[in-house]
């Protein structure tokens, strides 16, 4: 014996689509969260490693961060400089390797004049090779 309905339209219909408006939610929380910590995950982290002597660096860094305030002021790996510290500095890095490149970062509003004066202080202390920091356009 069949049970049927007395009725003779048909219930509701189940919902056959997606409901993306949940996962659209998540995925913004989380670009947000990405977002927030990209820039702490750039910056130097603060640890107190343990002293050994059975391993030293070797290398020294391949590469010099100088970079050139709008105001004209120089700084060598974050901590400001006058140009002739900066000349001794280069010296230095070019003494304890030739190839090292300079990476340099200058304001857009610095004049072309002061970056000149940088890049001739970076080719009299003897290194080549300088890498023009620069930010992609925004589209």
């Amino acid at each position: 014996m069949p049970f049927g309905r007395l009725e003779r339209t048909q219930g509701p219909q189940p919902m056959s689509d997606i409901n993306v408006t949940p996962l659209v939610d998540v995925m913004l929380v989380l670009v947000v969260i990405f977002i927030i910590t990209a820039p702490l995950l750039a910056s130097s982290i603060r640890l107190d490693l343990p002293r050994t002597d059975a391993g030293s660096p070797s290398d020294s860094p391949r590469f010099v961060s100088v970079a050139v305030t709008a105001a004209g002021q120089m700084y060598l790996a974050d901590r400001p400089v006058n140009p002739p510290q900066l000349a001794e500095a280069l010296l230095q890095a070019a003494k304890r390797n030739p190839d090292t490149e300079v990476q340099l970062r200058a304001d857009e509003g610095v004049p072309y004049g002061r970056v000149v004066e940088v890049m001739g202080l970076v080719h009299e202390a003897g290194l080549n090779r300088i890498g023009f920091v620069t930010q992609p356009r925004k589209r």
